[in-house]
């Protein structure tokens, strides 16, 4: 029996081999783009002024503006007929999460450094994780597969890092560490610290990039009767893994700003 069905199983990972092999011999992640282009909006870049330097990207400007928008739409369903006795299901979600991000930030410092952060942390995590998901709509787009997005959050949590720093321990107490233990370090702790929002920033942006190149690869393999066992089953399979991911990356984004500024913050820094 047990043979039998490995027999089966081989002749099943054979036929859908045998099915989606050659089916990707025309295919561009260039054509699936633009096939899936169903809103029309423009690739390029849109320059400003007469230099090159000032560019804005209306594709991530048009779906920050929707995740903005879906954001906006779920904190108002969950306030709306809120109870104490009786709390609707989105507003229990809502309060599960809120509580859950409270609790990581009173395990890396205390209560009143982190009612400082505690409202920015939440907008961290449920916008980060709207922004990634509206990657898996239909022709959408994810404003953090876009390294300008995730830079510009990089800068919030380094001048969160900065701004608590100084605030609680002084411009000299905060700035001591570049000195320590001895001054001819400088150059590393320059590069530790630029390493800081650098790597936030490639982390989110490199998976997100990656999320989306795969699925326009994945959807390009629907050719004719191949759809089945080629790409609409490899796309369903990875659209269930991206939502996955998508919590992932906006929880570590969230995780590792948290832990900066505990760093920042903290006595023995």
């Amino acid at each position: 029996m047990r043979r039998r069905s490995m027999i089966v199983l081989a002749l099943l990972l054979g036929g859908i081999v045998l099915s989606v092999s050659g089916c990707g011999g025309d295919f561009s992640i260039e054509k699936t783009h633009e096939a899936l282009n169903f809103w029309g909006m423009p690739h390029h870049n849109w320059h400003i002024g007469h230099g090159a330097f000032w560019q804005l990207n209306p594709a991530t400007l048009i779906w920050t503006w929707v995740a903005m928008a879906l954001v906006l739409l779920l904190f108002l369903l969950a306030v709306r007929g809120a109870s104490v006795d009786r709390p609707t299901k989105l507003q229990s979600t809502f309060e599960m999460v809120m509580e859950f991000l409270r609790s990581l930030i009173d395990d890396t410092m205390s209560k009143k450094k982190g009612d400082n952060i505690f409202l920015v942390i939440v907008t961290f995590f449920i916008f980060i994780l709207m922004c990634n998901l509206v990657g898996l709509l239909p022709t959408g787009i994810a404003p953090t597969a876009d390294h300008h997005t995730t830079f510009g959050f990089a800068l919030i949590t380094l001048c969160l890092v900065y701004g608590m720093g100084i605030k609680y321990k002084g411009v000299g107490g905060h700035f001591k560490h570049f000195l320590q233990p001895f001054p001819y370090f400088l150059p590393i702790t320059l590069i530790e610290e630029l390493a800081k929002p650098v790597t936030l920033a490639f982390r989110l942006f490199g998976n997100m990039k990656g999320k989306e190149i795969m699925i326009l690869a994945l959807l390009g393999l629907i050719t004719g009767w191949t759809e089945v066992c080629g790409g609409f089953l490899a796309s369903l399979v990875w659209l269930l893994f991206c939502i996955f991911v998508s919590f992932i990356q906006a929880f570590v984004f969230t995780m590792l700003s948290i832990s900066y500024v505990a760093m920042a913050v903290s006595e023995d820094h």
